[in-house]
């Protein structure tokens, strides 16, 4: 009797200590994150000064990721766009430049989903070529934007709503010259009219 009991203690507590290790074994583990080729995208790839890029990277493993920023050159300003006089001849306008009262970071992190995804957006302050650098760990990839002027004012309608400029200056003496000159002259002909009916009446030249 008292070795079957010990029998029985062992058999009970070795079957105690083995649910922990069954239970451990049943419980799912989850799985292990292997990284893909990290990858960086912006569009658009040009923009004026003061609009947005919007930057995408993915393959990146889930946690923060650094954003480095080069900016480099100064691409030639786009002509400016202008409007016609009427009498055909263009009047540039001159570009007017984008400002921001604080410059656009060149360092900032962003934070890639339990995919390895990231999707945010970077307004730039300046123009050139902007080189966009996604960093973590030993992943690494670049994307490049372009920054052109800021798009000029569209021009506004001619004063009055009609499409001929206001006579100003000398446009205005020519008819006023030729005005005068042609009082003067009826003036003239006056004279010479009543100074021919006087001399008419008192016979002066008749025979």
């Amino acid at each position: 009797m008292r070795l079957s009991r010990i029998f029985m203690a062992l058999t009970v507590g070795l079957a105690v200590a083995a649910v922990p290790t069954a239970a451990g074994a049943a419980q799912p583990q989850p799985p292990v994150y292997t990284p893909g080729e990290a990858s960086l995208t912006v569009t658009p790839t040009t923009i004026r000064l003061g609009e947005t890029f919007t930057l995408r990277g993915e393959g990146f493993a889930p946690g923060p990721v650094t954003i480095n920023v080069t900016i480099t050159g100064n691409p030639n300003a786009a002509p400016a766009q202008g409007s016609v006089r009427s009498d055909g001849s263009a009047v540039a306008m001159t570009a007017v430049a984008y400002q921001q009262p604080q410059s656009a970071p060149t360092t900032f992190t962003v934070t890639a989903d339990g995919e390895g995804n990231f999707t945010t957006t970077y307004q730039p302050t300046r123009t050139g070529r902007h080189v966009f650098t996604a960093v973590q760990g030993s992943q690494e990839d670049s994307a490049t934007g372009i920054v052109l002027p800021a798009r000029p004012d569209r021009p506004g309608r001619p004063p009055h709503g009609g499409g001929n400029l206001p006579v100003t200056g000398d446009s205005i003496g020519t008819p006023l010259k030729l005005g005068g000159g042609l009082a003067g002259a009826g003036a003239v002909l006056v004279l010479l009219s009543l100074a021919w009916r006087r001399r008419g009446r008192f016979g002066i030249g008749s025979r």
